[in-house]
């Protein structure tokens, strides 16, 4: 059974903490605490994530700093992040926050019932393309072992990926619906990317049928 998708939660009060935990709890995810910037950073070190809730003022190092260090990573740079700010913000807060990488922005309070579909919809793109990097090894791995050069007999595990690629378009199908009914534009290029790399893999697969 795969891990669950993790979600860093970045916010210095521990109260708005709380409250997104609450907010999260319905879904499989797994919430992490981050209580400052520097933490955040820490905590992704050596931790993976789907996505990141990030508030903007923090005292010290704040959100746009934390995304800044964040995206210039090589190894954070393409997690998602979702910046979460007070509805009396400075009007250019938006723009910043796009500006420093953020895939949305949400004001304070939000509803909880559009944070957490934004949530699953990243959680669940996350968990897809985890599998569909695991299907395009897995095919790789097979025909370097199982498939010298010259060899004829494909029948012992082309059924098998068949089905298992089945399954991926399957997914990707209900999540693209899932984004359709959220209408959030931020979806558009994770889900582009995710079906040219689906397009892909099924295009070399169907070539060794």
């Amino acid at each position: 059974m795969a891990d669950r998708a993790k979600i860093l939660l970045v916010d210095d009060r521990e109260e708005n903490l709380i409250a997104l935990e609450a907010i999260l709890s319905s879904l499989d995810l797994v919430p992490v605490r981050a209580r400052s910037g520097e933490e955040a950073l820490k905590a992704l070190l050596n931790t993976e994530f789907a996505l990141i809730l990030l508030d903007v003022r923090m005292p010290g190092m704040d959100g746009f700093e934390t995304a800044a260090h964040i995206k210039r990573r090589e190894r954070t740079k393409n997690i998602p992040i979702i910046f979460l700010t007070v509805v009396d913000s400075a009007p250019d807060y938006a723009f910043r926050g796009y500006a420093a990488g953020a895939v949305d922005y949400l004001t304070k309070p939000f509803d909880p019932w559009v944070l957490r579909a934004k949530v699953s919809v990243f959680a669940e793109l996350y968990t897809m393309n985890k599998r569909l990097a695991e299907q395009a090894s897995m095919l790789r791995d097979r025909l370097n072992t199982e498939l010298p050069p010259g060899a004829g007999d494909q029948s012992s595990i082309l059924p098998e990926l068949s089905r298992r690629l089945t399954a991926v378009e399957d997914e990707l199908a209900r999540v693209k619906e899932l984004a359709r009914k959220s209408q959030d534009p931020a979806l558009s290029a994770p889900l582009t990317d995710l079906t040219e790399r689906l397009s892909h893999l099924r295009a070399g697969f169907d070539a060794l049928s």
